[in-house]
């Protein structure tokens, strides 16, 4: 086992357990999980359970493909989360106004429906606030939150604007006079477009009213979010658009000229194309890292502990030629490495943030987690089907990680088990000293007794749910981000194992 002697964080010194849960897949009657009293009952669940962490996904305003790491922000929250009750109740809609969004499914999110529905809904309410004189303010004065964000707000309100008025289409597809936020600003479009980008930049202002009124419920019960900011953002973004010299784009046209991924792995053959658009390292370096720290701001604003995704990519990342029509041909190019984390501890020093390291890593991404300090991932169904070197194996571990039987991006832990090789099932079956039979119990039981300080339980887990209720499955293009549970699962979990899970945490120190 390696360590460093002084590394650079040192966060994770007690024992606790948590829940994976993307807030989409809470129950609601709006087609969506949204931020309203489902929020309180999920959070009596955790307290009763002993259970003080909840890790959510991304919470950014998702595009094409639906998926929380491809958003048009890294700053913005997703105005799909937004509770439209609260603006009945402030008459900026009707109760008939909600008929359209209360008959779309409840078992599962169907963007389509949704996209049709909830935005004319907002802009509807949008409207409403301006003819009322703009009197609103629950959350707070609108016109003050526009001036503390404005940074990244009116970038953000101003690409929005202008994508409805391209009618969707890439920003790089845009006309040269708004093709990047510099010259926007100074175009004549802009000023067209003012309207729309207020309501954009209101719509922010209603989802961070929410989401802070669930911040502070889960402080006050607790409890502590757990948050996720994928290493790289996506290329039709407000981000690339506002700051292309951050980028390895062509800085005329905007178009990326390498982008992320990474080769052949567990999940795929060809690898991961990810088409976001790579770093130009030396530019963040160049300011301190500014961008870079002023999102890790942001999402701390938002949460108490930020999971960086893709890791291994700040020591070296996968470049592949744009236009390649898959990840197996690449480079590995060489990242910012402990510079960039010594500047983030230098500016945000008591910092929270867990390392996503998953994968095969070479010996240098080992070396760099170990000198940041940052505690780890382990999954529990990479552990099975080799041998006891496998580091995922619970004997392979140290207390500086967070353990998972699987995160969003793996099937169940039942699903996971059914489809396994005999190979593998074999393996778990006497590693463990199980039958089998209740292989996603058997699970959770291991991840509460590792020596990990954090365990994390995907609530599908804690259901017993099959490959049905997978949340993503890496490589699809469709059909992900969709699972949603109603609130009979809840209560009937809520009665029958939350009693049991709280003894299991105190009979593993996670209480």
């Amino acid at each position: 086992m390696k360590s460093s002697v002084n590394p650079l964080f040192n966060w994770l010194d007690q024992r606790a357990a948590g829940v994976l849960l993307h807030p989409t897949s809470l129950p609601s009657d709006q087609g969506i999980g949204v931020l309203d009293g489902a929020v309180d009952r999920f959070f009596d669940f955790l307290n009763e359970s002993g259970i003080s962490y909840w890790q959510i996904c991304p919470l950014g305003p998702t595009g094409f493909g639906d998926s929380p790491y491809q958003c048009f922000s890294a700053f913005a929250g997703n105005p799909y989360l937004i509770d439209l009750h609260v603006l009945v109740d402030a008459s900026l809609l009707s109760p008939s106004d909600l008929v359209g969004v209360q008959s779309l499914p409840r078992d599962a999110v169907d963007f389509g429906l949704l996209y049709a529905t909830k935005w004319p809904l907002l802009f509807k309410a949008y409207d409403a606030f301006v003819n009322a004189g703009r009197t609103f303010d629950r959350y707070g004065d609108f016109a003050a939150f526009r001036t503390e964000n404005a940074t990244w707000l009116d970038p953000y309100a101003g690409f929005l604007a202008l994508k409805d008025h391209f009618e969707g289409r890439a920003w790089w597809d845009w006309p040269a006079e708004v093709r990047f936020f510099t010259e926007a600003k100074s175009s004549k479009l802009w000023n067209e477009v003012a309207d729309r980008a207020d309501a954009h930049a209101f719509f922010q202002y209603l989802f961070f009213g929410q989401w802070n009124e669930v911040r502070a419920k889960a402080a006050d019960r607790g409890i502590q979010i757990i948050g996720d900011a994928p290493i790289f953002v996506a290329a039709d973004s407000a981000d690339v658009w506002s700051h292309p010299e951050l980028f390895e784009i062509n800085q005329n046209t905007g178009r990326a000229i390498a982008v992320a991924g990474v080769p052949p792995d567990y999940f795929s053959a060809d690898g991961q194309l990810w088409g976001n658009p790579l770093y130009r390292w030396k530019a963040h370096q160049a300011d301190g890292y500014a961008w870079w720290i002023d999102r890790l701001k942001a999402n701390i604003a938002l949460c108490n502990v930020v999971r960086i995704d893709h890791f291994r990519g700040f020591d070296t990342y996968w470049s592949i030629a744009a236009g390649a029509p898959t990840a197996r041909k690449g480079t590995w190019e060489t990242g910012p490495g402990l510079d960039f984390f010594t500047a983030v501890k230098s500016a945000l020093p008591d910092c929270k943030l867990i390392a996503e390291d998953l994968g095969e890593l070479a010996p240098s991404v080992v070396d760099l987690r170990y000198a940041t300090g940052l505690p780890g991932m382990t999954i529990l169904q990479f552990a099975f089907g080799g041998d006891a070197s496998n580091v995922y194996l619970p004997h392979n571990l140290e207390g500086n990680s967070v353990i998972y039987p699987g995160t969003h991006d793996n099937d169940t832990t039942l699903g996971w088990y059914r489809t396994a090789d005999a190979k593998t099932t074999d393996h778990v079956r006497r590693y463990l000293r199980v039958a089998g039979d209740e292989i996603g119990w058997d699970f959770i039981r291991v991840a509460y007794g590792a020596v990990s300080n954090l365990a994390v339980v995907p609530l599908q887990d804690f259901m017993s749910l099959g490959g049905e209720a997978r949340l993503n499955t890496p490589g699809l293009p469709q059909g992900n981000w969709q699972w949603r549970y109603n609130d009979a699962e809840l209560a009937e979990l809520v009665e029958n194992a939350a009693p049991y899970l709280r003894d299991l945490a105190e009979l593993t120190g996670r209480v």
